[in-house]
């Protein structure tokens, strides 16, 4: 019996542990200005952003601009709660999170779309393929090239329809953080060349 509660205790903490694993720390503040410092902090982060780039078109630094303007690279990132009197919760005013601020509807069509039934927006490799999968589409729906982030962005913040319909034109501050992602790309792309990039296979745990 004791036995039996014995193991019972290790695989419940080799399975939290696995699952604490999947989620990294973010990189500071300071080390996200610059694109190597976050390979070097996660490299696996590098080699999903590649794989969603190879399969989506989306350049690295484009989705890496994208992931440290909507989350600063915390896995589970929400939208500040509200609250009645300074004390009573209220609900969050949008369904975004993770990585890639996904909201409910949209990651549904993401998953039912690409066939990731089990895709999760804190898994950092399914937030890079979304952002790469919903430029695609804007590409596809509004013509906005995949190098041009700042539209990408627009489109990404208002969705589709909203981008059509010029929604962010009443926007100015939207307008804005389009612009300092777009900065915060070409400074990644600028900066990729210097970068001890991972090689593209390793074994754990020495990836």
């Amino acid at each position: 019996m004791k036995c039996s509660i014995l193991i019972q205790w290790v695989f419940y903490l080799l399975f939290f542990g696995l699952i604490s694993g999947c989620a990294s720390r973010p990189p500071s503040a300071s080390a996200q200005t610059n694109i190597c410092d976050v390979i070097a902090h996660e490299p696996n982060w590098y080699r999903a952003a590649k794989a969603s780039e190879q399969r989506w078109g989306t350049s690295v630094a484009i989705q890496k601009a994208f992931v440290q303007q909507e989350s600063a690279f915390v896995h589970n990132a929400r939208p500040p709660r509200p609250y009645f009197l300074g004390f009573v919760p209220l609900p969050r005013q949008s369904s975004a999170y993770g990585y890639a601020q996904a909201q409910d509807g949209t990651w549904k069509d993401y998953q039912q779309a690409t066939g990731r039934r089990f895709a999760s927006r804190t898994n950092m490799d399914d937030a890079l393929d979304f952002i790469g999968w919903y430029n695609a589409e804007s590409q596809r729906r509004n013509g906005v090239s995949l190098q041009d982030a700042y539209h990408l962005y627009l489109n990404y913040h208002e969705g589709h329809g909203g981008f059509r319909r010029r929604t962010y034109e009443a926007k100015p501050w939207l307008m804005q953080v389009a612009r300092r992602v777009e900065q915060q790309a070409a400074r990644y792309e600028q900066q990729l060349p210097n970068c001890r990039l991972p090689s593209r296979w390793c074994v754990w745990p020495y990836c």
